[in-house]
């Protein structure tokens, strides 16, 4: 038998109270409940320069980029909580795709994203759930190659949407999160064969 996907799992938001950080960790929990092997993992703790070509010329890649670069690699899926900025995706997120994406040695700059398969969501306050931003997301991971599946889920009304115990309030919503999270384990697991 086949070892359980291992999915890595993050939000596009440094935000200690981030909507999305909390989305992404809840992710990781129903992973991992449904049967994958998620590894969580806080942007913040992975700082990078903005993307500067001169800079990766002059430097190379900033370490944090290099055990990104490893933990991409080493995981077959992604589930990404991504924040909505101005309808827009976060330079957070775009930043981390693009050094992550640029090569290192004899690792091709596009080899952490070969046959990966992603889930995205978002969370946000206002009454769109991150929704805008969403399709970025799917196009900007597409463009390096990776699968994004169909589904997603958007939350609006994000500082009421998750109980104490960082649980989605509406049925409807978790039992999409579940779906959700359950379709990447599986088509990660057929991928795996």
């Amino acid at each position: 038998m086949s070892q359980s996907p291992r999915i890595l799992v993050f939000a596009g938001s440094a935000r200690e109270t981030s909507f999305n950080k909390r989305l992404a960790k809840l992710m990781a929990s129903r992973i991992d409940a449904l049967g994958g092997q998620a590894t969580f993992i806080d942007l913040r703790d992975y700082p990078m320069p903005l993307y500067d070509g001169d800079l990766e010329d002059g430097e190379g890649l900033p370490e944090n980029a290099r055990r990104l670069k490893q933990l991409f690699i080493e995981h077959q899926g992604l589930a990404i909580a991504s924040p909505e900025y101005n309808g827009f995706i976060t330079p957070l997120l775009k930043n981390t795709i693009d050094w992550v994406s640029r090569p290192d040695g004899d690792i091709g700059g596009l080899v952490p994203y070969e046959n990966k398969i992603a889930a995205i969501s978002g969370a946000s306050p206002g009454g769109l759930g991150g929704l805008r931003a969403l399709p970025l997301v799917r196009q900007l991971l597409s463009n390096v190659g990776v699968t994004v599946l169909p589904n997603q889920l958007a939350i609006g009304g994000a500082s009421k949407a998750f109980d104490d115990q960082g649980q989605l309030a509406d049925e409807g919503q978790a039992k999409t999160l579940d779906a959700i999270c359950q379709r990447l384990i599986d088509t990660l697991a057929r991928q795996q064969g």
